[in-house]
């Protein structure tokens, strides 16, 4: 049927007028509202190269490990610091897949750039003091401000709600440490030792902060927060010294943090070797000056560590009479570094 044009057109101003009336009247139906986003979502909030770096090197529980690195450990004639640490990954047990997990953080641009070029997790310090990239004598100024600047780094990854094992690169991983490491989640830090005296006491210990694990709360980040503020009036304590004296002071008790301190028969160094092939997990070169010796002695770890899973591959089990023939080899490097003569027959 057939309208004429005046008619079609008489009706559209009608439906117009009625749609202004309506608009201009109140509803009798609630008018739905699209959700607004908050404001807040809207800002590109940064994120710093800190938290890229640990965000990819965490596990999903935001668990990391995490080492220090400076020109002098991924530099050598031969094998640098850096090379054997990483090697220790390959050769332990259980251990492949935790390299994928951890964060390289580099003193100065020659370390940033080798652990670039390794396809590691990759992170620099920038410090008003400059890079650090010269090898640290034990107990020198330079080691001491190191070992600071180490100590602020790790609180800030505290503050994040990171947890994390700190590994010196003089530590070589043989197995995986997590077995080892209780999961017990009331357990603040687990922390190495020099020689392993008492598992009750902490503080009957001497303590290492080569290799440790902490986890992120409020106890532990007051008690990074008070161990950094001792810095200024430390002279002549590296920051170890320092963790010691607050320990012995109370602090864990002041804080209510629960610390287990870590036996050596697993979590074993140069000062006090693991007795057991078959149970040792870490081998930390402690009680030792140089990197070079430090070198040498790992070296000799690993070729160990070779000798013990070669035997084991062909016997499948070591019995306590078997495993009695597997000895370390002697730190020969590190005694030289001390200007200490070693009696073959001792």
């Amino acid at each position: 049927m057939d309208y004429p044009k005046s008619s079609i057109g008489n009706f559209a101003i009608a439906l117009l007028l009625t749609g202004v009336v309506s608009l201009c009247l109140p509803s009798p139906f609630p008018t739905f509202q699209w959700p607004q986003p908050p404001t807040k979502a809207l800002e590109v909030v940064p994120q710093d190269d800190l938290e890229a770096a640990l965000s990819k090197a965490s596990m999903p529980n935001k668990t990391v490990i995490i080492t220090i690195v400076n020109k002098a450990y991924v530099e050598g004639d031969d094998t640098s610091m850096l090379d054997l640490f990483l090697e220790s990954f390959w050769i332990g047990e259980g251990t492949r897949e935790m390299a994928e997990h951890l964060l390289v953080v580099a003193l100065d641009q020659t370390a940033f750039d080798r652990c670039i070029f390794r396809r590691l997790h990759c992170y620099k310090i920038v410090s008003e003091d400059g890079d650090m990239e010269g090898e640290k004598l034990y107990m020198s100024e330079d080691f001491i401000k190191m070992m600071w600047r180490r100590t602020l780094l790790l609180l800030r990854v505290l503050q994040r709600g990171y947890s994390f094992i700190f590994t010196d690169t003089d530590v070589s991983w043989l197995r995986n440490p997590f077995p080892r490491l209780t999961t017990n989640l009331t357990a603040d830090l687990q922390i190495s030792t020099d020689v392993f005296i008492s598992s009750h006491r902490p503080e009957d210990n001497f303590i290492n902060t080569g290799f440790y694990f902490v986890r992120s709360n409020n106890k532990t980040i007051a008690l990074f927060q008070t161990w950094y503020a001792m810095k200024n009036n430390a002279t002549g304590k590296k920051e170890q010294d320092v963790l010691s004296d607050l320990m012995r002071k109370g602090i864990f008790r002041e804080l209510g943090l629960e610390v287990r301190v870590l036996h050596t028969l697993y979590f074993s160094g140069f000062c006090q070797d693991s007795k057991d092939f078959r149970a040792v997990t870490t081998v930390h070169a402690n009680c030792c000056r140089s990197i070079s010796a430090k070198v040498a002695d790992l070296k000799a770890v690993h070729r160990d560590w070779r000798r013990f899973k070669a035997a084991t591959a062909t016997n499948k089990t070591v019995t306590d009479i078997d495993a009695t023939t597997f000895r370390w080899s002697a730190h020969e490097g590190c005694f030289r570094a001390w200007n200490i003569s070693i009696n073959p027959g001792a």
